[in-house]
Order: structure tokens, then C-alpha cells, then sequence
């Protein structure tokens, strides 16, 4: 399917590691009055980088699937275009036939009925 193993332009590619500095954990005094008043802070774990076997192949995966589903809309797409262009090949025919007899008996008759053609 694919010429080669480089992504199309358009999939954003990874090029460089970004890494997080970890959360420190600062302890403040508090009097004893006003601890009843703070609130206990929730620590977030750091996520990891997509870095796995198995994330990495979902994502090769995803790419192909992407170019795979979009080869066929193409191909969907240009199929009903060219359906419906046979299918109204016919009926334009048909009404620039009409239009053109309307535009020449119109033409004639307003020909034929000016006074400077009756000399």
C-alpha cells in the first residue's frame, strides 16, 4: 500500500522527547489554627511517553488505517461523481435542446414580426 515508511506530510510526526521535571513536594508551616482551612493537594502522576511496543504499533496502525480510509472516500467519491454525471449527461441534452429551440423561435418570430423586415 505504502511506497514508503515515512508518514504523509499531513500525520504530525514526533521529532523530539519532551521531558516533564517530576512534581516536588513542598511542605509549608501552617499554624495549627489555619490547617483546618487549607486543603489537601492531590498530586497528579506523570503521564508517560508513548514510548511502548504496543502504543507505538496502534499508532503505525492508526496511520495506515487513516491513509487506507481516505484512499477509498476518494475512490467512493469519485465513483458517485461520475454516476451521477452519466446520469445527468441526458437531461442537460435535453434542456439545451429545449433552451436553444426556444432561444431560435424566439429569435425568428421577433425577426419576422419588426416592422423594418416587412418593407
Amino acid at each position: 500500500m505504502s511506497r514508503s515508511s515515512q508518514p504523509p506530510r499531513f500525520v504530525p510526526t514526533l521529532t523530539e522527547v519532551v521531558q516533564t521535571a517530576p512534581l516536588k513536594v513542598v511542605k509549608a508551616e501552617i499554624p495549627a489554627k489555619d490547617q483546618s482551612k487549607v486543603q489537601t493537594a492531590v498530586q497528579v502522576p506523570k503521564q508517560e511517553a508513548p514510548n511502548s511496543n504496543a502504543e507505538m504499533l496502534v499508532e503505525r496502525v492508526m496511520q495506515r488505517v487513516d491513509l487506507e480510509l481516505e484512499r477509498r472516500l476518494r475512490e467512493s467519491v469519485r465513483q458517485l461523481i461520475l454516476e451521477h454525471t452519466q446520469t445527468l449527461a441526458p437531461r442537460l441534452r435535453e434542456e439545451i435542446e429545449r433552451a436553444t429551440r426556444q432561444s431560435v423561435s424566439q429569435a425568428l418570430e421577433q425577426e419576422t414580426d419588426t416592422p423594418s423586415s416587412k418593407t
